[in-house]
């Protein structure tokens, strides 16, 4: 039986594997080039280097004591709308509910930060990672064509209100 467990992103490594996951697994899985890994270590970056404790946070999931997932909520320049970042976890430990626990833990922390609304930006083709989302309640409000990552993709934003 499988030990689980979703804690936040403060140890030395959680970041930078969060990146190297990202790059590694999205480019086994849908043949994403390096646009995908920038966009993820940028976003990492920014919250490393001036998150506010207080309204931002991430955490990592892990599956007999390995980093097996990752999630981040940031703010949005509407101090009510937070922002959902980088849901990934490992195909080896999908289908243990990890993608849904990350998702939950988020959330609570979101409506602990009196955010009312969090909103999300994802691809399509994530078909597991949007099964969370509607089943954690989100709603899709948007679509458009999406040219990044080395291959043509619909982008989608998802919202929830809290």
């Amino acid at each position: 039986m499988s030990q689980q467990l979703v804690r936040r992103a403060d140890r030395p490594g959680d970041l930078g594997w969060t990146v190297m996951a990202h790059g590694e697994i999205y480019a086994e899985q849908f043949g994403w080039n390096t646009d995908f890994e920038a966009l993820v270590a940028k976003i990492v970056g920014d919250y490393a280097t001036s998150h506010d404790p207080t309204r931002e946070a991430a955490w990592i999931a892990e599956a007999n004591g390995t980093r097996a997932g990752s999630i981040m909520l940031v703010a949005t320049d509407d101090p009510a709308v937070a922002k959902l970042r980088i849901l990934l976890v490992d195909p080896a430990a999908r289908g243990l509910g990890l993608g849904a626990r990350l998702v939950e833990e988020c959330l609570a922390f979101a409506r602990a930060a009196d955010y009312q609304q969090v909103t999300l930006w994802t691809v399509a083709e994530c078909v597991s990672a949007r099964r969370i989302y509607e089943a954690a309640g989100f709603t899709l409000t948007a679509s458009a064509p999406h040219a990044g990552f080395g291959h043509p993709l619909t982008g989608q934003t998802w919202t929830k209100a809290l």
